[in-house]
């Protein structure tokens, strides 16, 4: 078959082409559209989200397989103390120095960890905390729970925030491997992203 039968054969079928195109077209995307949903590693949220103020706890899940982490970077907030209500089944890891809560007992973890002994929680410079799952450790007056809390105070353009997670505990294969922490829009209208109800 030579050149001039395939302009001979789109002539007398002027469709032929558009067809062949989008047909193609439509292969690609789905293949691509496959490919980005098995592959999706950020998942999003607002920062009023996070802290509740829709009505809901923020919930992040923990998988054996590989670590998750929680992003406060695009948000320009630091992190100023944690607490894990549950740490026998979920180790966590910071980016920087920061001011950690087991129970009773607060001390700073992280690079500089021994120039901020006694518990100093003001000198904190962490944006990330790396929450990894392990086996489950017995520790005595815990009970079984099928989850547990998570709960960060942060720091950023001269405000601190409260923020809670719900730390679930995944089988499988991760969905995800980052909760982005992200700026409130700056539009406040009827679209913004946390409505509270009203209190009666």
């Amino acid at each position: 078959m030579n050149n001039t039968d395939v302009q001979e054969k789109t002539q007398h079928n002027p469709y032929l082409l558009p067809l062949v195109s989008l047909a193609f077209s439509a292969a690609v995307l789905l293949v691509a559209g496959s490919a980005l949903a098995n592959n999706a590693v950020l998942r999003s949220i607002f920062s009023c989200q996070a802290q509740g103020l829709g009505g809901k706890i923020p919930e992040i899940t923990v998988w054996y397989q590989q670590g998750t982490n929680l992003s406060f970077l695009p948000a320009g907030e630091i992190i100023k103390k944690v607490w894990l209500d549950d740490p026998s089944q979920v180790t966590l890891d910071f980016d920087g120095p920061v001011c950690l809560q087991f129970g009773q007992q607060s001390s700073n973890t992280g690079p500089s960890s021994a120039a901020n002994t006694g518990g100093d929680c003001e000198n904190t410079a962490a944006n990330v905390i790396h929450l990894r799952r392990i086996q489950k450790l017995y520790i005595p007056g815990l009970p079984n729970t099928g989850s547990t809390l998570l709960t960060v105070v942060t720091e950023g353009q001269g405000k601190k925030k409260l923020y809670t997670f719900q730390v679930n505990y995944g089988d499988g294969a991760p969905e995800y491997n980052t909760l982005a922490v992200f700026a409130d829009p700056a539009n406040s209208g009827s679209d913004a992203p946390c409505v509270r109800g009203i209190q009666q």
